[in-house]
């Protein structure tokens, strides 16, 4: 008489070589579509720059009309959320004219600051860009209304 062997059931599940397989077109379609994210990310910080400098001047603008005056280039854009130590000029301060502290730029520099000219804009205000120097091209390009003459850092 023969003895039989219970059958034993197989357990579901993946294969080793499946795993792999998987994880190399994951891999194959991060390669392909990470790139292009991290360009959308590069995008919208050069977009966020450009927001807060018009978001910054438009206070200036405002502070300007109440104490007529630009903020001198000691004062800077600290003036938006402190009221002036001179006297004529905290007369007619009506601020703070932010909402918050004045807020770095998008790469954790604070924003450069003049009371000269910038081209057709009356002051000069931005930013210098991913890699934090004055000048550069691309993402490292200044942000916003920056000096006429290259800056200096």
């Amino acid at each position: 008489m023969q003895r039989r062997i219970p059958a034993v059931p197989r357990q579901a599940g993946f294969t080793l070589l499946e795993m792999i397989v998987v994880l190399v077109i994951i891999g194959l379609i991060m390669g392909l579509v990470g790139p292009r994210l991290f360009g959308q990310a590069d995008k919208a910080k050069v977009q966020t720059a450009v927001t807060q400098t018009k978001m910054l001047r438009g206070a200036l603008q405002t502070m300007r009309l109440d104490i007529s005056r630009w903020p001198t280039d000691q004062e800077g854009l600290a003036l938006l959320t402190t009221k002036p130590a001179n006297a004529d000029a905290a007369r007619g301060w009506a601020g703070p004219y932010l909402d918050e502290a004045v807020p770095q730029d998008p790469w954790g520099q604070p924003y450069q600051y003049s009371q000269q000219p910038s081209g057709e804009s009356p002051i000069t205000l931005y930013s210098f860009g991913a890699d934090g120097r004055a000048g550069g091209e691309g993402q490292d390009a200044d942000v916003g209304y920056p000096p006429s003459q290259p800056a200096t850092p």
